[in-house]
């Protein structure tokens, strides 16, 4: 039977189900997500094997891992081998995972899962969660991988839900995800995309599905990097990309204390084509560690960013992270999720300056409230650009999305509409100025206004006084002046009528 997306969706949902109240819901992800994965990559490489025996005639030799594009799984930790497994249950798992890690040394750190410290984990709940995952396979024949991948996200998404506001910490809502691959458009085969507070891959895994079916290229021609410091978030975000066939590395630590892609010959941090970011809002970092940043990231005034506040350390780590034409030969485009203080705050003027005067801000986009996860921040994005088009240069477009025309209310938050993305990349596209919505401006104009960049500086985004029809609305005054003057007289004949003065 072929499997519809929301047949997958259900029967992957289902697995929180059989684990419910065994254990707290933060910790569904790190019990299920890699439980699928292994079903996945089990079930693709057993239909590999024996398509290598029947070719090779060898079943020492169809185990060459050469032979395989996925990971190899050693005899005897197959998933019908767990599924024969009825006791002690939590052991096999670990013991299963150990195996594959140490069989695929690139999955180190992606099991970390441990059945056996889950106590509520018992046997029985253990057997039924790995029966419900036998009922279907999800080899690449079975599933294709785009669909599999999808339900993946969709289990992540989720599960992010389930968690609440923490959730936020791995998981940008989709729309948001959507609109900032959208505004740094225009890939080609061999382009780099990076993404220094990974999460769960959202970004990425955005980027891949925006170029294969929007774009019609291929994914496996583009390169997806990513750093996460949460180590089980980032092993999320490695299944995710491996689940999704697509080429490219995690890496665990912080982006800022610690980054991972760098070329060391130079000393200078890797430089990518596109970098995507949704990093941690006015947090705390290791400002007293890197004043002598041997990458340079954090030369934009003399006086680092406030150690309680690392948005804009964050935002000159991702600048140094786009590739120059002065380097490179070709600019680079980051699209930042980021607080709307980041815009105004007075004292972060000094980073702002020389931001927009090496002319790197193509667009501010200012988003509705409420759009994340018990969270109703305002927000909105940063656009760089490294090598803007010639009749942008020393402009930046605004634009203002915060109006309901962009977003409908859910239950517990907003949600951009197709409509408003349309809406949003279109004036973006076309440095477009529209009342109420967009307009482009000068550096000369920002400057005036001492590097501020609040979008109601530029846009004016108060609602419209409505027209007044001076001979109607006197009409409606006469009335009510009526009306009063009858009410008042008959008060007056009840008032004769008790005898009150």
């Amino acid at each position: 039977m072929t499997l519809s997306l929301e047949d997958l969706d259900s029967h992957l949902f289902k697995c929180a189900d059989i684990i419910r109240d065994a254990v707290d819901p933060t910790d569904y992800k790190e019990f299920i997500l890699p439980l699928v994965y292994y079903k996945a990559i089990s079930d693709e490489f057993e239909k590999q094997y024996e398509q290598n025996v029947e070719e090779y005639g060898d079943e020492e030799l169809a185990r060459n891992p050469s032979l395989y594009d996925v990971p190899v799984v050693p005899e005897g930790y197959l998933w019908e081998d767990l599924r024969a497994v009825s006791d002690n249950v939590d052991e096999a798992l670990n013991e299963a995972f150990d195996a594959v890690t140490d069989e695929n040394p690139e999955l180190t750190g992606v099991f970390r899962a441990d059945y056996i410290d889950a106590d509520a984990l018992d046997d029985d709940r253990l057997g039924k969660l790995v029966e419900h995952l036998s009922t279907h396979d999800l080899d690449r024949d079975s599933i294709p991988p785009d669909m599999l991948g999808e339900a993946y996200m969709d289990l992540v998404r989720q599960f992010a839900e389930e968690e609440g506001k923490s959730g936020g910490q791995f998981f940008t809502p989709p729309h948001i995800v959507e609109l900032c691959v959208r505004l740094v458009d225009e890939f080609e085969d061999g382009d780099t995309f990076h993404d220094p507070t990974v999460g769960s891959g959202g970004m990425l895994i955005e980027a891949a599905r925006y170029y294969r079916e929007e774009l019609g290229g291929d994914p496996s021609k583009l390169r997806f990097t990513g750093q996460e410091i949460n180590p089980d978030i980032a092993a999320i975000a490695k299944m995710n990309l491996s689940i999704h066939g697509l080429h490219g590395s995690i890496e665990r630590e912080d982006s800022l204390s610690s980054p991972a892609f760098t070329d060391e010959d130079q000393n200078e941090l890797t430089r990518f084509n596109r970098v995507l970011a949704n990093f941690p809002f006015s947090a705390d970092w290791a400002k007293d560690e890197l004043q002598d940043d041997p990458y340079e990231r954090f030369d934009w005034h003399e006086k680092l960013p406030r150690a309680d506040r690392g948005d804009y350390a964050f935002i000159m780590h991702i600048a140094k992270q786009l590739k120059t034409p002065e380097k490179d030969g070709e600019g680079g485009k980051a699209a930042i999720v980021i607080p709307h203080g980041v815009l105004f705050r007075k004292h972060e003027g000094r980073y702002r300056k020389p931001m927009l005067e090496n002319d790197m801000v193509e667009a501010v986009v200012g988003l509705p409230e409420n759009l994340f996860q018990n969270n109703s921040i305002p927000s909105g994005i940063l656009v760089l650009n490294t090598d803007k088009p010639e009749e942008r240069e020393d402009e930046v477009q605004f634009i203002h999305a915060a109006d309901e025309d962009f977003y409908q209310e859910l239950s517990n938050q907003n949600e951009l509409i197709d409509e408003g993305l349309d809406h949003i990349v279109e004036n973006f596209e076309n440095w477009t100025t529209e009342e109420r919505v967009s307009r482009t401006v000068s550096l000369e104009e920002i400057r005036e206004n001492d590097y501020n960049l609040n979008i109601a500086l530029y846009v004016d985004t108060t609602e419209p006084e409505e027209d007044i029809n001076v001979e109607e609305e006197l009409g409606k005054l006469r009335e009510l002046q009526a009306e009063r003057d009858e009410i008042e007289s008959r008060m007056n004949q009840h008032m004769r009528a008790l005898n009150y003065e």
